[in-house]
């Protein structure tokens, strides 16, 4: 099963039984699927270092 997340949705790639038990693993987490693509892109954001 593949999952990618876009800008402003979540693809889902598998079997049909695999997405549905994502989905019910996900709102144990996220209630709103906006909320689940806005951690993803969260927590992909590297820290920006400052050079002095």
């Amino acid at each position: 099963m593949k999952i990618y997340v876009l800008e402003k949705s979540i693809v889902f790639s598998g079997k049909a039984w695999e997405i549905k038990q994502k989905l019910q693993e996900s709102l144990h987490h996220y209630r709103y699927v906006n909320e689940w693509i806005t951690d993803v892109h969260q927590q992909t954001v590297a820290p920006q270092r400052k050079t002095v």
